[in-house]
């Protein structure tokens, strides 16, 4: 597995891989409704490109094949993690983490985690502050605000 930098080139390919990790891996948590909320197939390329840019984003691969990605902000605030489906436990989120923990100097790290990440990061060290329910078109999406202090 190599990490590197996020290239807008890969942008459409993380949207599929997050759509297809958010209805494989994620459903053994959440109902089919709030599956097709989270991840409904039709995100705005040019919005999530810009974010990834302003991020530090990095992807991981498997050979050719994209196979997880992740962001974090300046203030720390880990936006997004996801392995594609079928690498799923082979410690790409654990080497993604691992760099984007460290890609800022900050005081903690801060990510809201769906209840199927929540064990990942808590055995990160990450504590949860809190549970909240999140609306995406009026269906509640159970997640948890969890944070490390680095």
């Amino acid at each position: 597995m190599e990490l590197r930098a996020y290239r807008p080139s890969d942008c459409e390919t993380l949207a599929r891989l997050f759509y297809d990790t958010v209805h494989t891996v994620n459903a053994k948590d959440y109902r089919e409704e709030q599956l097709r909320v989270w991840a409904t197939g039709e995100v705005d390329l040019e919005a999530w490109n810009q974010s990834f840019l302003e991020h530090h984003t990095v992807v991981a691969l498997v050979g050719n094949v994209l196979a997880g990605f992740g962001d974090v902000d300046k203030t720390g605030y880990l936006d997004r993690l996801y392995v594609h489906k079928d690498y799923q436990g082979q410690g790409i989120a654990t080497a993604i983490c691992d760099e984007l923990e460290g890609a800022y100097v900050v005081e903690k790290i801060t990510t809201h985690a769906s209840i199927t990440a929540k064990p990942f990061f808590l055995g990160r060290g990450y504590r949860v502050a809190r549970e909240q329910q999140v609306l995406r078109q009026g269906i509640a999406l159970t997640n948890f605000v969890m944070e490390k202090y680095v």
